[in-house]
């Protein structure tokens, strides 16, 4: 996997909400990051098309809080334009918190 990408991805994100960079303890708001990067690498292991991920993920009740559904369209291009070897291969949400923790 390539590590400056969930860099990169991982910076964007937090770009694009700073809501999550500056409330809250880190530790918790990295891991329901990490936990919407895994619902939307399990969308695609489980074939749900590109397109579909959003209500997909949305339909499973996810156990995060509401604001962190705005993370699923961010991440799902990131995901989806990885070779299914390397979403199969990689934790992807262990390796979202851990940049979310160091950034």
């Amino acid at each position: 996997m390539k590590l400056l990408s969930v860099t990169m991805m991982v910076a964007y994100v937090s770009v694009a909400a700073p809501a999550w960079a500056v409330s809250g303890d880190a530790e918790v708001n990295c891991a329901y990051q990490a936990d919407v990067v895994q619902a939307v690498r399990q969308a695609r292991l489980n074939r749900v098309k590109e397109r579909s991920v959003a209500d997909h993920v949305a339909a499973s009740a996810p156990a995060w809080p509401e604001k962190y559904n705005a993370v699923v369209p961010l991440v799902t291009p990131w995901v989806y334009e990885m070779k299914m070897r390397e979403v199969k291969a990689n934790d992807l949400g262990a390796a979202w918190k851990e940049m979310c923790l160091g950034n």
